[in-house]
């Protein structure tokens, strides 16, 4: 049976998938809430497309502080490393980094978010899923939540733009997308 033509069906791997797993940690109360997604981004026009996967934090347990940094879940992705995504596209990454502080506290910390910031050498199309945007990742068990991620539009006059969890949008050459990626939840109070 196929859906209705106005059914959303995208994401199911890299979003729903994600939830799915967040939700059944929660329900046993064993781990933290994590960043939720994949953290999708595209970009490209009509010579190109380029699509990756960002990491962020993971929840934290009973006896273990979440990660930085990672992918967690369903997936399988590796991110590219940043000489070849400038040596191959017409971009600069002029920030890849670790998100301080972006992990819920708690008696186990959970793993703080990354940064990924694009500079656009020339006009393209750019694309964002991803969650976590407007609810903070959980703690479990009196941990604290992980700071939400953001998505900011930066233009070359230095205004900020928030894009929100999911957008499509042509930059302009010398504009800069900032992707801050979610933190885990932390797990058992202090």
């Amino acid at each position: 049976m196929a859906p209705y033509a106005d059914a959303a069906v995208v994401g199911g791997n890299v979003l729903t998938s994600q939830r799915v797993v967040d939700v059944i940690l929660k329900a046993f109360g064993v781990v933290a809430a994590s960043q939720g997604c994949m953290n999708n981004f595209t970009f490209g026009d009509d010579t190109f497309g380029y699509y990756e996967t960002i990491g962020g934090g993971s929840g934290a347990g009973a006896d273990f502080n979440g990660c930085s940094g990672v992918h967690t879940h369903m997936t399988n992705t590796r991110i590219t490393d940043v000489e070849i995504v400038e040596n191959r596209y017409p971009v600069v990454v002029r920030q890849f980094s670790i998100r301080p502080d972006s992990g819920g506290d708690g008696a186990c910390k959970g793993g703080d978010g990354l940064v990924r910031e694009f500079e656009f050498l020339r006009p393209l199309q750019a694309a964002i899923l991803s969650e976590r945007r407007v609810f903070h990742p959980y703690g479990v068990n009196g941990g604290g939540d992980g700071k939400r991620g953001a998505n900011i539009l930066i233009n070359r006059a230095g205004e900020q733009i928030s894009l929100g969890g999911k957008n499509m949008l042509t930059v302009n050459a010398g504009a800069r997308i900032r992707i801050e990626t979610p933190g885990g939840g932390g797990f058992g109070a202090d």
